[in-house]
């Protein structure tokens, strides 16, 4: 979008990225809040956590928040307060949408493992989605919380997948770093499984349901514009998503012995062979 700012010209844009830690988190917002910015536009809520400790005067935009008013961020959705404002990740309602989603594609599904980070607040937020989706679709829910590879493992063998089973894993960065073991436990069980992001499903998982990643920033964009020209935080409501894609792979279906509906392959908006 075109919202009249050029770097050189009329902006100038200073990034820190890569922190792994609160701490990393923390030393990057206070070299950015040195610099003096007028505006500050925070990626996850480490580092929206970092910024709004930092300082309560920055205008502080972010992007990919799960729970802006849980983490103390914002007063609430409608009038931020403060100067923090920005776009959340996702709204908790999807978790009943996984749930729909993989009896859809898996409709023997009786029992669903339900992986989550066990250190992250917004999974029982999720887990409560799906909770109250479970009986109106008969069946049995087992949350397993977990906090690295060992115990993915681990808490996936104990559950003991069977035929009629499935699983479902929650938007975590947990998830997303051991993906590929994750995935690969999945197949090993013939366990039909729910993503919450498309690049899993890339990378080998049988359907993802959830945000498009890159429009929250763009979306972010427009309100960082607003501020530079004198508008506040506080006056502008945080947001939910509006953009959301579907992603299937065939050839995972085809492995456990899935046919996928048509119903699902005609509102995708990738499918893989």
């Amino acid at each position: 979008m075109d919202l009249g700012w050029s770097e050189g010209r009329n902006v100038r844009i200073d990034i820190r990225w890569g922190a792994n830690t609160s701490e990393q988190s923390r030393i990057l917002a206070a070299e950015l809040l040195a610099l003096g910015p007028d505006v500050v536009l925070a990626s996850g809520s480490p580092a929206a956590a970092a910024m709004r400790q930092a300082s309560a005067t920055i205008p502080i935009v972010f992007a990919l928040v799960t729970d802006p008013v849980g983490g103390g961020f914002v007063d609430s959705l409608a009038r931020p307060g403060a100067n923090v404002t920005g776009f959340t990740l996702f709204e908790y309602s999807i978790g009943g949408k996984w749930l729909e989603l993989l009896r859809e594609i898996a409709p023997g599904t009786r029992r669903v493992a339900v992986l989550r980070d066990a250190g992250v607040a917004a999974g029982a937020g999720q887990f409560g989605a799906i909770q109250a989706a479970a009986s109106s679709f008969g069946v049995e829910l087992r949350p397993l919380g977990v906090s690295d590879a060992e115990e993915i493992e681990r808490a996936i063998s104990a559950f003991g997948p069977g035929q009629n089973d499935g699983m479902i894993i929650t938007a975590t960065p947990l998830a997303a770093v051991h993906r590929e073991q994750i995935i690969s436990i999945a197949t090993r069980h013939r366990l039909p499984s729910v993503f919450a992001y498309r690049h899993f499903v890339a990378a080998g998982g049988l359907v993802a349901y959830g945000p498009d990643l890159v429009y929250p920033f763009r979306r972010a964009a427009s309100y960082v514009s607003r501020i530079l020209k004198g508008e506040k935080p506080s006056d502008l409501p945080v947001q939910a998503p509006t953009t959301y894609e579907l992603a299937v792979n065939l050839k995972t279906a085809r492995s456990l012995g899935l046919t996928v509906p048509q119903t699902v392959l005609s509102r995708a908006d990738e499918v893989i062979e």
